[in-house]
């Protein structure tokens, strides 16, 4: 089930007789627990049309380099590879992605994207809604509950966020069923950014290289379950009282997974309430509570990334 507040239309297009519906896919990097994948196939099959995904690369994201873009791109092959499975063709083009939606757009029948909320995700997202002539529609799959749904306003502290979320949390923390197509897209013809070579498709990126990429951790979901299932398996119990112990390694590694939406925060969440660990609530506290609350504070702050946004007392 997708629940309807999840879902946003950006702009009041109508459903036009296109060739496909198209998932510009760039904040939720996956097909696993996947709500707006879920969503642009539902839509498709009542349709009878095909799905087709779209991935844009630009080279300036903010202070991204090619650590970043090799464990990004790692993700986006193991994607690719997994959508061929359900019947989707996924198109990756190497330029700025509003660019590439708007280009692709031109046969869709409507056209759905997943949720972002910096400032450059939001600005994407609103030129693309001003320029196509079909609907798009946004569905949120990067927070367990929707930054809306918890609070109308910028929360300060855990504190106050909390008893919010926890009001929510029955109502959002449920399965999400998976679909699959009822017509491929395997016979439409795109152009698409070949990244069957990591190494080769790196090199012909224009970007910052002054990191490069790490063996100690490799992108995609599958390395996210592995990683997941160590954790639950091995850590969670003690995860609240050696969590903060450096010298130690009882923390999930989550963190660069959920950052690429190469594993969903919802499902993690599922997961761990099935082990009925006691380390179980410090977790999520960890995962729902104070992530989400750095959601609400990027949403809700427009001056988020200045000097400004910091509270009086971190500038004394």
């Amino acid at each position: 089930m997708i629940q309807k507040e999840r879902i946003k239309a950006l702009n009041k297009k109508e459903v036009k007789k296109g060739a496909y519906v198209l998932y510009w896919m760039q904040a939720s990097q996956r097909t696993e627990y996947n709500h707006a994948l879920e969503y642009a196939i539902i839509r498709a099959n009542e349709l009878r049309q095909p799905v087709v995904v779209f991935f844009g690369m630009t080279d300036t994201f903010p202070e991204a380099n090619e650590r970043h873009y090799t464990f990004m791109l790692e993700g986006l092959k193991e994607a690719k590879q997994s959508l061929v499975k359900r019947g989707i063709q996924m198109v990756l083009l190497h330029e700025s992605p509003e660019r590439g939606a708007v280009q692709l757009a031109k046969k869709a029948s409507l056209v759905v994207v997943d949720r972002g909320y910096l400032r450059i995700q939001k600005e994407w997202r609103n030129d693309v809604a001003n320029k196509i002539d079909c609907p798009l529609i946004q569905v949120e799959s990067d927070v367990v509950v929707p930054v809306e749904e918890t609070s109308h306003k910028e929360e300060y502290a855990a504190a106050t966020i909390r008893p919010k979320i926890h009001k929510k949390l029955n109502h959002f923390l449920i399965p999400l069923k998976q679909h699959n197509p009822v017509v491929d897209s395997f016979s439409l013809h795109f152009n698409s950014f070949d990244v069957e070579d990591i190494g080769k498709a790196i090199s012909k990126l224009q970007i910052d290289r002054s990191a490069k990429k790490v063996n100690s951790f490799q992108g995609g979901t599958k390395e996210a379950l592995r990683h997941l299932e160590l954790f639950l398996e091995g850590k969670l119990d003690r995860f609240p009282e050696l969590r903060n112990d450096p010298t130690l390694d009882f923390l999930s590694h989550m963190s660069p997974y959920l950052h690429f939406g190469q594993i969903s925060p919802l499902f993690i969440a599922l997961k761990a309430f099935e082990t009925k660990s006691p380390g179980t609530e410090a977790f999520l506290e960890e995962l729902i509570i104070r992530r989400e609350l750095s959601m609400n504070f990027v949403f809700y702050n427009e001056g988020y990334d200045s000097y400004e946004a910091i509270p009086e007392w971190a500038r004394k």
